[in-house]
This record gives C-alpha cells, structure tokens and sequence, in this order.
C-alpha cells in the first residue's frame, strides 16, 4: 500500500545544500542605491514592508535577509512521487512498488488461503448436490440427499420445486421472495409413497460439488429408430456431425456406429442450445422420439459432451464402424487392363475415402472438366454416390445438402474455382455447421497448374481425391508434383500408362467400386467418354465393345458425345443434371432419342457455319522434317461468343485437315488470339518426333520469361495463355518448336 515518503513527507523534493543569494551577494540586504526619486519610493516601500527606521538597511526579499537561499533536489527515497510502498499487513517498507506485502506477511497470508481453499474442497466434498437426468423418476431420489432444481410454482404455502420433467417437489416455506424460473438446491426431507409426494427441505451451503445423476439405461443405437419408438424418451450416443442453427431449434447431426439422426434441442427461439458442444464432439442425447417432416427426430431433454475414457471408446466404435462400412469389395474392373491392375490400389482408396466422408457426414463436392469425358466422369460418380448419400442419411433432400457437381472451364483447377468452393464450403460450416466437403477432382487436378488452387483447398484441411489423366510431368518413384496437396491421386501416367483411359473411363471404374448396383446403369459412359477424347488402346475397344453389346452404334457414341460438348457450352457452370442425364442416357430414356436428334442437328449447323468461316483462312506449311502444321486465327476468322468456341473450333479445323492430309500423318493445328493458342496434333507427332504441349511450354518459359506464359493440357491437346503484347513472340517460338523437331 501507499504511504507519505518520510523523508521529503510527500512534498517529492528535500534540501540537499545551501548557496549564497545572488540577489544580495550573500548580505542579507537589498544593496539598492538611492539616485532618483524612482529608486526612493522604491526604497520606502521596502522599508515600510518591514518596518524599519530611515536610517535601518532592507533586508533582501529573496533570501528574507539570511543572506543564502535553499538548493532542493528529487527525493530518492520515493523517488520524487512523495510516496513510499509499504506491506499492507505490517507496514514494513518495501523496495518493489508492484509488491503488496512482504515475504513474511505474505507467506501468512498464502497460508491462511491454502486453508480456507482446502477447507471449502472439504465442504464441496461434503456437500453433494445431483442433478437428475430426463430419465431419473420419483423413485431414483434418496432421504437426505440433496438435489439440484428449479422453482415451477409459487403458492402461499410453499414452492414446488421441479428436479426434471417428470420428478418434483414440495418446499413449505411460507410467504418468501422466492419466484417462478428461480433454481435452487434442495434437500429430499421425505418421500410419501403412497401419494407420490416428495417433501423438500432448502439447502443454506455455499460450497457444494454438482454431480449428474444419471437413470442408467442401455444406449439405443440410431440405426433401430422406427415408428415403433415414437412417443419413448431413449438415450443415445454419437457424434455431432453438422450443427445447424434454425430461427426455432438448435438442429444436431447424431452419428453412431449404426446410423444418422436429427436431435432438436430449443433454448428460445433463434438462441443456440448446448453451445458448448462443437462439431465432431462425442455427445450423449436423451430425449423423446418423434417425426419431422416425416423423418425421426429426438426432442432432446438433455444433451452433455462425453469425456475422458466414455469418450475415447465410443469414438474407436464410430470409427472402427464407419471404417468397416466405407470398404470396397472388388469385384473386378469393365475391362481387362494391366494399367488398371496397377492402378487398383489408389482406386480402391479412392472410393473407399468418398464412401467414408458419406458416412462421416461430409459434402462430396466433384470438379470436373466441362467437357464429354468430364462430364461422363462426374454423372457416372454422381450416380454412384446419390444412392449412398441417401441410404445413410435420413433427411429427404440429403442428395443437395451432402453433394454437389460443379463442371470447370479449364482442364485445370482455377482459382476462381477453388476461391468459389472455399467460400461455399466455410459459408456451410459457418451457417449451417456441416462439415469440411470432400474434393473430388475429375479430368482435372494432376498438372502443376492445379497447384496454386490445391494448396488453398489443403491449407483449410479440404481432403482431396483426383481421378485424371492429364499428363503431370515428371514421375519420380510413383510421386508427382501436385502429389504433394491431394490425399489419393488416380492416373495412368503414375504406373507406366499415358492419356488413353480417360478420366470417364477411370471415374465410371472408381463409381462402380464405390457403389456396384450402378454398375449396369453407367457402364457405357466410359465409351462416350473415351469417343468424345479421341482415345485410341486396346482399352477404348473393349469399352466400345461394352457399348455396342448394349445396343450403341460408334455413331451413335460419337453424337452422343458431341451432344454432350454442345450442351456443356451453353451450361456454362451448371451441372445441368437432368438434361445431361438425358443425353447420356442415365435417365429419362424415353427422351434421350428425340433429344440428341435435336441437338446433333444444331450442332452440326452451327460446326458447318464456324467451319466456312475458318477453313479459307487456314495457313498450311509442310516444315523440312515432314510436320504439317495448319496455323488459324480463331479471334478473326470465327464466330465470337457462341458455339463452338475457340478451342472446339481449333479441333475441328484439325480434324479436317487430318482427314485431307491423312491421320497417320504428322499433324499440328494452331488457333491463336491475342492471348492465347489452342493445340491440336495427331498421334503420329507425338510418338514420332516427341511432341508435347506441356514441354513446349516449359521451353517457351524459359526463352520467353517475360510473356506470362500459361497453360497446358495433354500432350497432343491443350492451350496456352500469354501476355497479348507478346503474341508474336510465343506464336513464334511455338513454330520454331514444331520445326526444329526430327523424327526418332
């Protein structure tokens, strides 16, 4: 505490000298001279002041005649603040000023708090009060023992006291300030069978330790729920997997080891009810069975967090559970493939990780390239995943809340994609509470100009599944680059093979591991993929073969396809699922005739049209080493903002040419704008003479630091993207690629 500094007695300065007075010259007396009358008056003043005769001298009036004045200094002591610290115990002084006692004093008082901290434990200890759970009945109190409850009624005889639903009280007390809402404890005074009353006493402690009285019963596993339990308050115990905030109740997602259920729990309206449980927690609900909107729901009476041991086993049982019911039977692949027997274990894995983020809760949310390989990859898994979503969640509309298919643009991940799946996904969790979706890249994900976009998705925690088969770049013991942001990674290219099984192919094999009912319902989407690619193995004719046993022609695949492509222009960024669902013939198969025909006559007016306008205006050159290469400009010489866009038309102009030129022949096609090129080859070029798009852009990097060069995509089919003021340097040293490569 704070006390008067003793030394300058709180003034903050002491006297540590004396000099002599300048003003007198250490005399004692004003030396003034009388010269006029000015000075005179002055003079008599002085005199006056101190009453002196005429003949008396003045004294100074700086030093009052002593003749030396004070020299003050800042007390040391207090440090010039007037005030000194001392113990407020007893009073001794102290050198800290953040101290409040001394060690001694407060080594007293430290003990003195031991024991009034250990006398209140001994009271707690002493003093048990129980909280009854909802299931607790009038015969699990106890005489004498103490309870935890809240005032439902005031009389002028007494409160009664209600411990929970369905057990209560009597307080006789009289008239009181006690009022309806107002908790309390109380003690069990008597309790009359006969009536069924219970006599409560009240309870004057302060210290007391709150334990659960818990009615013990057998946990009820969410998968028995049916009708014949409405109206049966149960126990249940699980995980919170989506917490989801209504302007009414606080709405829980109950996993167990058996199933999913709703548990409804209000507080007041809007106001969120056990907000100290958080998503994933281990949870124990006891509540009564009824129905909303025709699906099981709990009223939950009472909800608490699982800890310690009860916690950590009833985890291990979801997991180990859930696990179980997330694995994959094999039942062998469409085709027969060494490929795709290399490839079985990372798609195994695959579907066993988009089974299991089903049954943990989670969004699958599916990428794919908006193209008729994409597409068919994406339906096909769409068709496989739906049916699981909806045998494991009880709500009716599951298959929009746990899945969405958003197709892309580029045959890469953007990042105004992955910006837009971020937003959504933190928005989800945010305002509705569900869970961190699963990524599931399809045509796309594998090259390095996915990184960027995968790396935010990782940062988040976003588990990620890529099916593709665009080339990645360097293999390095069955590691890629953009391995190093996904959690399972599908493609041929990481155990020997190249681009030919396409990622539908590869998508509808992982759909049919993932759910085999849809096996018969999807297995020609590999052919409409691989015919919309141009893909040429040994695998391609056995999944044609699949589709012309079912009735499909290589025409028909082939309009199918283009039908596809022709309607992803127009969708843009919309899954379009029932109308592709038509086209690909999945669904609606009363339609699907009448609408490709429809279709496939527009596309074909629309192709002749762009063609008309492109082919007069192809440049040809056949270079010293026997590459063709036709050069387009698709900004100049093609239609603008309708189909078939700039890439599409860059492949028709090839194919064209191929058929003019010969298809075994080596071929290249360049459709350019100010910022950008779209690439065509054959086959021929790239076995022949190396041809890559993804390498060519690598070199064009290096000589062209400055052109902000992008891109990429197969090795005979993708894009590249630059700074328009270089156009004719990229175009340039394109052509100088394609001409300076020899035969092998």
């Amino acid at each position: 505490m704070k006390k008067e500094c003793p030394n300058c007695h709180g003034k903050g300065i002491i006297v540590v000298d004396y000099k002599d007075c300048d003003a007198c010259g250490g005399t004692g007396y004003d030396n003034t001279i009388e010269l006029g009358g000015h000075f005179k008056g002055v003079n008599n003043r002085a005199k006056e002041k101190f009453g002196l005769d005429a003949n008396e001298d003045v004294p100074c009036e700086v030093c009052n005649g002593k003749g030396q004045v004070e020299v003050k200094d800042k007390c040391l002591r207090c440090d010039g603040t007037g005030f000194i610290n001392v113990c407020g115990e007893c009073g001794k002084i102290l050198k800290s000023d953040t101290k409040e006692y001394c060690d001694d004093c407060m080594k007293i008082i430290k003990d003195k708090k031991d024991k009034e901290q250990e006398r209140i434990e001994q009271e707690k200890k002493n003093n048990i009060v129980y909280t009854l759970d909802p299931l607790c009945e009038m015969s699990d109190l106890k005489v004498n023992n103490c309870y935890h409850g809240k005032i439902s009624k005031v009389t002028n005889f007494g409160v009664f006291v209600s411990l929970n639903n369905q057990v209560w009280g009597l307080m006789r007390t009289g008239k009181s300030g006690y009022k309806v809402g107002q908790t309390l404890n109380v003690k069990v005074i008597e309790i009359k069978s006969r009536r069924n009353e219970v006599d409560l006493g009240p309870v004057s402690f302060k210290h007391y330790t709150l334990k659960k009285l818990k009615k013990k019963i057998e946990r009820t596993p969410i998968g028995l729920l049916n009708d014949d339990y409405l109206g049966n308050v149960i126990k249940i115990q699980g995980m919170a997997s989506q917490i989801q905030q209504t302007s009414g109740p606080t709405i829980f997602t109950i996993t167990d080891d058996t199933s999913v259920t709703y548990v409804a729990a209000f507080e007041e309206a809007g106001v969120r009810a056990y907000p100290e449980i958080e998503l994933e927690d281990m949870v124990e609900v006891v509540g009564e069975v009824n129905k909303h909107d025709g699906d099981i729901q709990i009223e939950a009476a009472g909800m608490e967090k699982l800890t310690g041991e009860e916690k950590d086993n009833l985890y291990r049982l979801i997991d180990e559970a859930l696990d179980k019911k997330a694995e994959v039977e094999f039942n062998g692949f469409l085709v027969e493939s060494d490929v795709l027997d290399k490839l079985k274990p990372k798609m195994l894995n695959a579907a066993k990780r988009i089974r299991r983020a089903i049954l943990d809760g989670r969004t699958i949310l599916l990428r794919h390239h908006a193209d008729a390989d994409g597409i068919c990859s994406g339906v096909a898994m769409e068709k496989a995943v739906i049916p699981v979503i909806e045998e494991y969640n009880p709500s009716g509309d599951a298959k929009y809340h746990y899945f969405k298919r958003s197709p892309s643009k580029a045959p890469f991940y953007e990042l105004e994609d992955v910006v837009k799946d971020l937003s959504f996904a933190l928005e989800d969790l945010d305002r509705h509470g569900q869970k961190l979706p699963l990524l599931v890249m399809l045509d796309n994900g594998s090259t390095e100009e996915d990184i960027a976009s995968l790396m935010q998705a990782k940062i988040f925690g976003i588990e990620i599944v890529i099916i593709d088969h665009h080339s990645p770049g360097e293999v390095v013991d069955g590691r890629v680059a953009v391995d190093d942001y996904v959690d399972v990674h599908v493609n041929p290219y990481l155990v020997g093979g190249d681009s030919q099984i396409t990622a539908g192919a590869l998508a509808s094999e992982v759909a049919c591991l993932i759910n085999p009912e849809v096996k018969d319902l999807i297995k020609h989407l590999p052919a409409i993929a691989v015919t919309g690619d141009h893909a040429e193995c040994d695998e391609v004719d056995q999944y044609i073969k699949i589709a012309e046993d079912l009735g499909y022609t290589k025409e028909n695949l082939k309009k199918i396809a283009e039908c596809t492509d022709f309607e992803a222009y127009f969708l843009k960024f919309r899954d379009g699922r029932g109308i592709m669902d038509t086209i690909l013939n999945v669904n609606n198969h009363d339609m699907h005739d009448a609408l490709i025909e429809a279709l496939y006559k527009e596309y074909e007016k629309r192709v002749n049209t762009q063609l008309k306008a492109a082919l007069p205006n192809v440049k040809q050159t056949l270079f010293d080493n026997g590459i063709y290469l036709n050069i387009i400009d698709v900004e100049r010489y093609a239609h603008k903002f309708t189909f078939p866009a700039p890439g599409k038309t860059c492949g028709f102009v090839h194919d064209k040419m191929s058929k003019e030129i010969g298809t075994d022949k080596p071929i290249v096609t360049l459709g350019h704008g100010p910022d950008f090129a779209v690439i065509r080859a054959t086959e021929t070029v790239n076995k022949d003479y190396g041809f890559d798009i993804n390498q060519i852009i690598i070199d064009l990097l290096e000589s062209l630091p400055n052109a902000g060069i992008d891109g990429g995509g197969h090795e005979v089919a993708g894009s590249i993207k630059f700074i328009e003021g270089f156009s004719e340097e990229v175009l340039t040293g394109f052509v100088n690629e394609v001409q300076s490569m020899n035969p092998n």
